[in-house]
């Protein structure tokens, strides 16, 4: 059979592009025929990942349409002969954005607007979460289910080390690690707050690491940094490092004590995951489709009261014997996501469609 995958763009490092390309190798593992096929493709992936405009493009027997933001590609793929998947990573709301960039308000409208065209022009529509896919029931989509995103843990578990990060993490100061774009649902700015309280309440040493893109939304990254200043805490306690290449990336989870999220929308949240597979603890603001990708694994928080948010991760960092039970129970998470798990998904998405 052949099944091809379309992404829009094809970024090393972005959760959707690294999923797809763990997907492919799976089918053709599997005995199928597969490519990526996408619209903008990074240097490095070029020979890897295939041009759209290329003819075979449309030649699938199943094609997997990876959908997070409006391109063109959402009216090209309603007109395939073959069977057509939607996998459903999730649109950010518009709100927001309100405050920080017209511009991605009206990306993710548009966004959401296209996504409702497909529901009677899909065979099968898939959620990379239940979260995800309860959305999809509530566009009229009428054949919905869940295949989590696939997720290349090994790129981090297997990555060397990195001396210079090595070094300067391992001083003994509490590294608190948060990984995503500095992006406002990711409310970095409670991250802050919850700063001030750990100081308070907890301890004067910590060092909040955000490793991602900061250039998604800029006003919103200048409002952070500003934030950080009116809170006069010393400037070498929140290191901003940007987007890192898998080796730093892994250091920084190595050197973590605990991971944070204080995300208001999440999909599906690839860091969790990556988290658990680095024994990273992890402490999570309950939210969106973030305690369904934990399962009970982790530490979840609702309301978000970050006063007591704070004594929450004090305990992580300091007592052992509570990080040693949450990894445990993060270990056995991670099984579900599983290679093995992803491919007994895809086969059953292939029969559902056949």
């Amino acid at each position: 059979m052949i099944v091809h995958q379309w992404i829009p763009a094809a970024h090393r490092g972005d959760a959707v592009g690294d999923s797809a390309r763990v997907v492919r190798d799976i089918l053709r593992r599997s005995g199928h025929e597969s490519d990526i096929f996408a619209m903008t493709i990074d240097e490095s992936l070029e020979g890897d990942v295939r041009p759209w405009n290329d003819a075979g493009s449309r030649d699938g027997d199943v094609t997997i349409l990876h959908f997070a933001v409006p391109s063109p590609m959402t009216a090209a793929f309603s007109t395939l002969a073959g069977a057509r998947v939607l996998q459903y990573h999730n649109v950010t709301p518009a709100h927001f954005f309100l405050a920080f960039d017209e511009s991605i308000c009206r990306i993710t409208a548009i966004g959401r607007r296209e996504l409702a065209t497909l529901a009677d022009r899909t065979d099968l529509a898939l959620g990379d979460s239940e979260f995800n896919r309860r959305e999809l029931d509530a566009l009229n989509f009428p054949r919905t289910g869940v295949l989590p995103i696939a997720v290349d843990v090994e790129r981090l578990t297997a990555a060397p080390p990195v001396p210079s990060l090595d070094t300067l993490l391992g001083d003994g100061m509490p590294n608190i690690l948060f990984v995503g774009r500095i992006a406002p649902n990711k409310k970095i700015e409670d991250h802050i707050r919850l700063a001030e309280f750990f100081k308070r309440y907890v301890s004067g040493e910590y060092r909040f690491i955000f490793v991602g893109k900061e250039d998604a939304v800029p006003r919103y990254g200048a409002a952070i940094r500003a934030l950080v200043r009116e809170y006069d805490m010393p400037p070498d306690r929140f290191l901003f490092v940007g987007a890192v290449p898998d080796a730093e990336l892994a250091a920084y989870y190595r050197h973590a004590h605990a991971y944070l999220s204080l995300s208001e929308h999440e999909g599906f949240c690839v860091p969790l995951v990556e988290a658990m597979a680095m024994d990273v603890p992890i402490l999570a603001y309950g939210a969106a489709a973030v305690p369904e990708t934990l399962g009970g694994a982790g530490i979840t928080f609702a309301p978000k009261d970050l006063e007591c948010a704070a004594e929450l991760l004090g305990a992580l960092v300091y007592d052992n014997s509570l990080r040693q039970q949450i990894i445990a129970g993060q270990r056995r998470r991670l099984l579900d996501f599983s290679r093995d798990q992803i491919e007994a998904g895809l086969t059953k998405m292939l029969k559902a469609v056949a």
